[in-house]
Parts: structure tokens; sequence; C-alpha cells
């Protein structure tokens, strides 16, 4: 196997679960810092987008 690839996959989950705790965070707490209602939707949807990556590149790492 190419370590060069499993370094990158392991940098990209990990960004990827640095960018899921960010907008949930942001999605959570945004309601009590008075941010918009907009941006609040928009960092849910991130948080969505990222819980299904994770999820995708779990499967795809199991099959491998």
């Amino acid at each position: 196997m190419n370590d060069t690839k499993n370094a990158g996959g392991a940098l990209v989950t990990a960004s990827l679960w640095l960018v899921l705790l960010v907008s949930a965070a942001t999605n959570s707490i945004g309601q009590f810092a008075g941010l918009d209602w907009t941006f609040r939707m928009i960092a849910g949807g991130i948080s969505v987008v990222c819980i299904v990556l994770l999820i995708v590149r779990y499967i795809a790492r199991r099959r491998a």
C-alpha cells in the first residue's frame, strides 16, 4: 500500500471531523449567540454533509 495515500486519508478524515465539530457547535450555539436563521441552517447543512462524507469514507475503508 501507499503510505502517502494513507497519511492523506487521515488528514482528510481529521479535517472532516474538525469541520463537523465547528459547524455543529455553530448550529447549536447560534440561537443563543444571536446568529441569523440562515447562518444556522448553513452550518447545519455543512454538518450533515460532513457526516455523510465520514460515513462514505468509513464504508470505503472497510471494503478496501
